[in-house]
């Protein structure tokens, strides 16, 4: 089976229309996972038989509103969902920040290639230490995170902004990534900081898991926790024996 994982930040106007045709096509093309639609942009986890998922994800990506769309795929033996859902919420990950609005402006990003160079040397381009920020979760960091990154005792992304404030002073003359599973909490993050008063933030683009089909392991410890029944993934994107990665 294949699997894609991929959302973008646009505005969309309707949403339960938009909700209602994805619902359709993917019920045709006999694809389980979750879809979230909001007005803020898309966000996806599903899984099928490979050419149906590839000409459905070729078909969302001819709509020019998700043409710009970075999708990352994954192989397993079996499908990792039980059914599918598709949603419509206020936001496609819940932020709860007025006025971060990442379809009209987002933090710079880094590339996993440029961000590789910079663990190895510890600091950025500009000399700058370099402080791995991660905006996941604690069950999730349990799994595994980059090396000497900056976890935060959090249960949910919405405690991010008071658990970070603690740090502001510390990270006043380093340079800030944030990083997370796809992407999508990262560009909030990022968003919210730079927004918010911290300077030198930047985002890893696409997350963990770019960074896994980029790179690989260099600099990260452990597996990527991932939300199916696969649980983790190691970095060969490959799903982690139980008790392994933890």
């Amino acid at each position: 089976m294949l699997n894609v994982a991929a959302y973008h930040f646009v505005p969309i106007e309707q949403p339960d229309a938009l909700a209602a045709a994805l619902r359709a096509s993917a019920e045709s093309a006999h694809l389980l996972g979750t879809v979230i639609v909001a007005r803020e942009g898309i966000n996806l986890f599903l899984s099928g038989p490979d050419a149906a998922l590839r000409g459905w994800m070729d078909l969302l990506k001819d709509d020019p509103r998700f043409a710009p769309m970075h999708v990352k795929f994954s192989d397993s033996e079996r499908r990792p969902f039980r059914k599918l859902l598709v949603k419509v919420k206020p936001e496609i990950i819940s932020f709860r920040q007025f006025g971060i609005e990442p379809g009209k402006a987002r933090a710079p990003s880094v590339t996993p290639e440029k961000l590789a160079a910079w663990i190895a040397n510890r600091r950025d381009d500009d000399g700058r230490y370099v402080v791995l920020l991660d905006t996941r979760n604690m069950q999730e960091v349990s799994h595994g995170t980059f090396e000497r990154a900056l976890t935060l005792p959090i249960g949910k992304f919405t405690d991010l902004p008071e658990a970070l404030e603690q740090y502001r002073e510390a990270l006043r003359d380093k340079t800030v990534v944030t990083f997370c599973t796809g992407g999508i909490r990262c560009e909030k993050a990022a968003l919210w900081m730079q927004n918010s008063g911290f300077r030198n933030v930047f985002q890893l683009q696409g997350g963990i898991l770019n960074y896994f089909e980029q790179v690989g392991a260099q600099g990260y410890a452990g597996a990527c926790f991932v939300f199916d029944e696969r649980v983790a993934l190691d970095p060969q994107l490959q799903p982690v024996a139980a008790g392994q990665g933890e």
